[in-house]
């Protein structure tokens, strides 16, 4: 049953245009949504849902929250498979801290295969991480951060550690540098860590460098790619809505004043629209409830998650492309909700993984892997 009620998703939506003219974080929107509950663990397939209807009020809310969402459902993806090595994230997110990634890196296509940051092991078990992280969402306001780095200290078998960063720790700051074409209310600000220390009781997994088969890494492909999926699926709802009322509001001179909505060009493309915006849901959904049903997809995973999100950003764009031309020269006017779609859905194009990686996992896991 979703926390989102009529009236929080209005006034959610009322202050969304004032998110990105001002280049400002969404903070009454997260208020409200940590009041309301928001923030605690949950199914997959239920907070797809909700991201989804979250997003076609306020992309850019509900794509900063989703960094949320993504590691909660990490560790909920551990402890359905049996592991309680992360349930205090759980409890954490229960008592309403607020957890964000950073474990982007400029230049890093490898991803989560590899890392530009140094994780140096200390005696008492600790690390400390030195590099800096990009597209750090949240980042006014997030209480703990996700992060990860390269341990070389034996070269013959470098480690990747991943961990949890108090805000309170030394070591990291925040750059402000947030000034971007769309998803403006995230403030995704660069993060430089210099020897921020993660204690051991927050380090949550040392795997080799490279793809690993481990429920950890799992969890955050299929939380993150399916839920960000979510996201664009719910910007595409919106601007599908928002074409509809600016097609028949629309009138044709050449046509006696009658509505555009009767014009069968017109009709055929927000017809296509939704025709390809219909096919979201059950790949996104199916895929969300076999996560949380422990279904067995073997080697097909990654496959399956990384086409749900390349196929959900394509078609989001496209829709909300459609609703632009039959709306009319007014709604490219800078100011209007359909402009703000267009340049959010454009975000989609930065998230892992993009076209060229996902096409390689496509044919990596049909064909096998390229011939070294």
């Amino acid at each position: 049953m979703t926390v989102l009620s009529a009236d929080l998703l209005a006034r959610i939506r009322s202050r969304a245009a004032g998110y990105d003219r001002d280049n400002a974080f969404f903070a009454e929107d997260l208020d409200e949504l940590r009041a309301a509950g928001y923030l605690a663990p949950r199914p997959l397939l239920e907070a797809a849902r909700d991201q989804r209807l979250l997003a076609a009020h306020a992309p850019a809310t509900a794509l900063g929250i989703g960094m949320h969402l993504v590691v909660v459902g990490i560790a909920r993806v551990l402890q359905q498979r049996g592991d309680s090595s992360l349930d205090w994230i759980l409890a954490e997110a229960e008592a309403g801290e607020l957890f964000a990634f950073g474990n982007s890196e400029a230049g890093n296509d490898r991803v989560m295969f590899d890392s530009r940051t140094a994780a140096v092991p200390q005696p008492d078990g600790s690390y400390l991480f030195t590099g800096t992280k990009i597209f750090t969402s949240l980042s006014p306001a997030w209480t703990r951060l996700v992060v990860f780095g390269r341990d070389d200290s034996d070269p013959q078998n470098p480690r990747l550690v991943h961990g949890v960063l108090d805000r309170d720790s030394a070591g990291h700051r925040t750059l402000g540098d947030w000034d971007t074409l769309g998803m403006r209310a995230t403030q995704s600000y660069t993060t430089v860590l210099e020897n921020a220390r993660v204690p051991a009781s927050r380090i949550t997994r040392v795997l080799p460098v490279g793809p690993v088969a481990d429920p950890y890494i799992f969890g955050l492909f299929a939380d993150f790619l399916l839920l960000v999926s979510s996201v664009y699926a719910g910007v595409a709802d919106r601007a599908l809505e928002l074409g509809v009322q600016g097609a028949t509001r629309r009138t044709s001179l050449a046509n006696a004043g009658r509505s555009l909505g009767q014009d069968p060009d017109i009709r055929w493309q927000l017809a296509d629209a939704a025709i390809a915006l219909d096919s979201l849901a059950p790949q996104i959904e199916t895929l969300a409830a076999d996560v949380d049903s422990l279904a067995d997809h073997g080697d097909a995973w990654f496959r399956l998650l990384v086409g749900t999100k390349t196929r959900t950003v394509d078609v989001a764009r496209s829709v909300v492309e459609t609703a632009i031309r039959v709306s009319g020269g007014g709604a490219y006017s800078a100011g209007t909700e359909l402009a703000r779609l267009y340049r959010d859905a454009l975000a989609g194009l930065f998230h892992p993984s993009d076209p060229e990686s996902a096409h390689a996992t496509v044919a990596n896991q049909l064909i096998g892997p390229l011939d070294s």
